[in-house]
């Protein structure tokens, strides 16, 4: 049984309808025991990193989410779920995320040329990072997946398990131990995105 994460934030059914056509048992809920008796958990996360890191702590959910991953359960944080992974946000403001993932989330305008778009939205090709990470096996490296996102993963290079090209070279993927984190959507990339998610479970 997977536990999607819900908080308030994210776009939870599709997540869960992207895993039953995976054929992965999963449930959305904000219910702390469901989430501690799931086999692996997935966070996810649309809209600002403050109101949605303030979310998790109003609900006691940041503790639980540590407290299981230091345990060693599957956890991935998908979008602004694999933002607050990182140890805190420059966005609108300083945030303190859950820090199980060493680095911090700042604007992609800093690094990209002026000239392109923000929000980054559409689909980019996916560039490995050292040994093929486990939620990429069934995947290929240039294979495309679905970002919208202002905001990247930086100072985390120890993490970084793929970039994708957005006139700079920004985050993508990240990995620590039992803990992942896609920049980009695999409830909306399609047949890659599907494998993924089919990987994770397989975690």
């Amino acid at each position: 049984m997977i536990a999607i994460i819900d908080y308030g934030v994210g776009n939870l059914f599709s997540l869960k309808s992207s895993l039953a056509a995976i054929g992965a048992e999963a449930v959305v809920t904000g219910d702390a025991s469901a989430i501690r008796s799931a086999d692996k958990i997935i966070l996810p996360g649309v809209g600002a990193f403050g109101d949605a890191a303030a979310k998790l702590r109003e609900t006691g959910l940041d503790r639980v989410v540590i407290s299981e991953a230091e345990k060693g359960k599957p956890l991935m944080g998908i979008c602004l779920g694999m933002q607050l992974l990182l140890e805190k946000s420059f966005e609108y403001g300083e945030h303190d995320g859950l820090g199980l993932i060493k680095g911090e989330i700042r604007p992609i305008a800093d690094v990209i040329p002026k000239e392109l778009k923000i929000p980054h939205i559409g689909w980019n090709a996916l560039s490995f990072k050292g040994e093929k990470s486990k939620v990429f096996k069934y995947i290929n490296e240039g294979d495309h997946v679905y970002f919208v996102h202002s905001f990247y993963g930086a100072e985390c290079e120890d993490s970084v398990i793929a970039t994708t090209e957005y006139g700079a070279s920004l985050t993508a993927a990240v990995a620590r131990d039992n803990v992942y984190g896609c920049q980009f959507h695999p409830e909306k990339s399609g047949d890659v995105g599907l494998r993924i998610l089919k990987a994770f479970c397989e975690i």
